[in-house]
C-alpha cells in the first residue's frame, strides 16, 4: 500500500513538473528585470540587482504607432518585435508582442514559434491566415480577417499571414507566450541553412530534381524580423 501510494505521489510529480515545463516559468518575485550585461549565462536573462532597477526598465519608445518599412525584404513584410532583449522588465513575464507590417501582397511567410502561442489582431486592412497540424493529419486551417478580427496560431505550429490587396497595406498587432518565443522561418531554414543541407537529402524530401534544389539554396533568404 504505501509503495503503491509512493508510486502514485511520483507520477504526479512528474506531471507537475512536465506542465511546469511547457511554457515559460512563473516568476518567483515581483519582477525580475533581465541585466544583459551580465557575464552569468542562465535559461533566459539573469536579473539586475533590485536597488539598481529603474523605471525606464519597464518602457520602450518603440513607436509602433508609425508603420514600418516593408521594402527592405522580398517578402514584403516588416515584424517589430517587442521581447526582452529590448524590454528588460518583460524578463521571465512569460511576454512579448510584435507589430507586423504587410505591403500589398505582402506575406509573414510560413514559420513556427518554438516557444509559444500568438494570438494575432489586425489593426487595418485584410490578411489571408493560416495553419497546419502536426504529422500524420496535416490539417489546413485559414480563415480571412478583417479590421479588427483576432486569430490564434497553436505553439509550434507552422502558420503565415497574407495581404491578398493590390494595393492597400496591412498592419496587425501579436501578443505571445513566451519573453522569447523564437522563430523558425519554414524556407530559411530549410533553404538557406548554414552549412546547407545536403542536396540529396532535400532532393529525396521534397521529391523533386536535385538541380532545383541547388537553385533554391542559391538563393538570398532575407529575414523579416527586427
Amino acid at each position: 500500500m504505501a509503495s503503491s501510494k509512493l508510486f502514485l505521489h511520483c507520477v504526479l510529480l512528474a506531471l507537475i513538473a512536465c506542465g511546469a515545463v511547457a511554457s515559460d516559468p512563473s516568476p518567483l518575485q515581483d519582477f525580475c528585470v533581465a541585466d544583459k550585461d551580465s557575464p552569468v549565462r542562465v535559461n533566459g536573462l539573469p536579473c539586475k540587482d533590485m536597488k539598481d532597477v529603474k523605471v525606464d526598465d519597464f518602457f520602450l519608445a518603440a513607436n509602433l504607432d508609425k508603420p514600418m518599412d516593408t521594402t527592405l525584404n522580398k517578402v514584403m513584410s516588416n515584424v517589430t518585435l517587442i521581447n526582452a532583449m529590448k524590454l528588460p522588465g518583460l524578463n521571465t513575464l512569460g511576454i512579448s508582442m510584435a507589430r507586423i507590417d504587410y505591403a500589398p501582397r505582402g506575406q509573414n511567410p510560413p514559420h513556427t514559434h518554438p516557444r509559444a502561442t500568438e494570438i494575432l489582431t489586425v489593426l487595418e486592412g485584410s490578411l489571408y491566415v493560416g495553419f497546419v497540424t502536426s504529422n500524420p493529419d496535416n490539417k489546413f486551417f485559414s480563415k480571412m480577417l478583417n479590421k479588427g478580427d483576432v486569430f490564434v496560431f497553436p505553439q509550434g505550429l507552422i502558420h503565415f499571414q497574407f495581404n491578398p490587396s493590390y494595393d492597400k497595406p496591412a498592419v496587425a498587432i501579436a501578443a505571445l507566450n513566451s519573453q522569447n518565443p523564437g522563430a523558425i522561418t519554414i524556407a530559411n531554414a530549410v533553404f538557406g541553412s548554414h552549412p546547407p543541407i545536403a542536396d540529396d537529402v532535400l532532393a529525396k524530401a521534397f521529391q523533386v530534381d536535385k538541380k532545383v534544389v541547388d537553385w533554391l539554396q542559391a538563393q538570398f533568404w532575407e529575414n523579416n524580423h527586427n
